[in-house]
């Protein structure tokens, strides 16, 4: 079982007391992003990968337990959370947190709807809320919509998507789609009346029947706002912008001292997996500036181990001199025809074995310093390298922290967040 344990300089262990928040993520940059949100904000945050066996040895305030359900079966999705949600009630938790990603990403079929409806059915109660806002990533979420930085969800990449494209923007829509609750909306013109005008419009969709709230949000205003309209819901569901305004609830403050970390060493290197839109820019930023980029063709995979063997060849003069950089990111028109010939789950599962076998192969040429880009890449890679205990750092970009772990600094950034600079930019942050 792999443990990653996030507690500010200040904090302590010691046998786990009663967690005041539980939370359980889709995948593994989701939850270090959620904990990353709550640690900034004060809390001491456990993050589990998979559900522990026992009772965790730390006194920490939150524990976020990240799986990797995003696009497995729905009906194996909500027993996966289940099993998180009875561990969490056993610690303690007095209010669970359905982590997302700040796109949305789902399927007609879920995962979020089925997640959702096993979670309150479980907990017992006939009411929660859906936001994916984050508006320091540029996720804002205005009559229903979802917007990705200035334009709508379905023009931001994310339509392209090889797992779980994204074409309606209407977040009432796709989210109905899945549930069998009814779904309505919390909009903006209700949030900028403030706490009581927000309350009593819960209180009215509830007496219409509403079993689920997309909510509206455009500022960090707004999340803090309902933050503390959140207090008493037993199930909050968003992606983690709204875990901002959650640790005030519980009479906890930023911790200044919380994004310490150890003095960096080692060798520089980034491995990608993820096509997304953003990552796509990340990758052609990198190979503008110059630097040594290997474009790893997935049919090359179908050779076994002499592809990992080429690409630790190539790594291993130029890592002394400069970060380098391998990649999988394909345009979508080229991703399509590798999915054609080795089939969708086929492809992306050798891509993330693959990049799994070269982060070790890079640790152990003497990298110290590694970004990994994709959400299913990061959870290959954390698995791979085999790391403990992880240690939340400062901010790169909003959502993406470098981590340490192990005596080597890392970071794991889901696909579609970072600025284009951001692989250049992460390693000059941390210096």
């Amino acid at each position: 079982m792999l443990t990653i344990l996030l507690i500010p300089k200040n904090g302590h262990n010691s046998i786990m007391k009663k967690i005041l928040l539980g939370c359980i993520a889709d995948d593994f940059t989701g939850a270090t992003d959620l904990a990353n949100n709550l640690v900034r904000s004060g809390m001491r945050v456990v993050q589990t990968v998979g559900v522990p066996d026992g009772p965790l040895d730390a006194e920490v305030d939150a524990v976020v337990v990240s799986l990797k359900s995003r696009t497995i079966d729905p009906q194996e999705a909500a027993a996966q959370s289940l099993t998180a949600l009875k561990w969490l009630q056993d610690q303690g938790a007095s209010q669970i947190y359905f982590k997302y990603c700040s796109t949305f990403d789902s399927t007609a079929q879920g995962n979020i709807g089925p997640v959702t409806d096993a979670l309150m059915a479980a907990l017992g109660t006939d009411f929660t809320i859906a936001t994916p806002a984050f508006p320091d990533a540029g996720r804002t979420v205005f009559k229903g919509y979802l917007f990705v930085g200035d334009g709508l969800l379905n023009e931001s990449g994310m339509q392209d998507h090889p797992l779980t494209p994204m074409t309606d923007p209407n977040l009432v829509r796709v989210l109905q789609a899945q549930t069998k609750h009814k779904v309505g909306l919390l909009d903006y013109k209700v949030i900028a009346q403030g706490r009581d005008a927000i309350q009593a419009r819960i209180t009215a969709l509830r007496e219409e029947g509403v079993g689920i709230a997309i909510v509206d949000a455009v500022s960090n205003a707004d999340l803090m706002v309902l933050g503390s309209v959140f207090k008493d819901l037993p199930l909050v569901t968003a992606g983690s912008g709204v875990a901002i305004g959650l640790p005030a609830n519980f009479g906890i403050a930023p911790n200044p001292h919380s994004a310490e970390l150890p003095k960096p060493n080692g060798l520089k290197a980034i491995v990608s997996g993820s096509c997304s839109r953003a990552t796509n820019l990340q990758v052609a930023d990198f190979i503008a500036r110059g630097l040594p980029a290997y474009a790893l063709d997935p049919l090359s995979l179908m050779n076994g181990e002499q592809a990992i063997d080429d690409v630790l060849s190539w790594a291993k003069p130029k890592l002394a001199n400069v970060p380098v950089l391998i990649y999988s990111t394909a345009a979508p028109d080229a991703l399509k025809r590798i999915q054609d010939q080795l089939g969708v789950q086929q492809a992306g599962e050798m891509v993330e074995q693959a990049m799994a076998r070269i982060a070790k192969g890079l640790i152990a040429l003497g990298v110290g310093q590694l970004v990994v880009a994709g959400g299913e890449t990061s959870g290959a890679v954390v698995q791979a390298l085999g790391m403990h205990q992880l240690q939340i750092g400062a901010q790169i970009d909003p959502g993406v922290p470098w981590c340490a772990a192990n005596g080597i600094h890392i970071t794991l950034k889901s696909g579609n967040f970072g600025t284009p600079d951001f692989f250049t930019k992460a390693f000059d942050r941390i210096a």
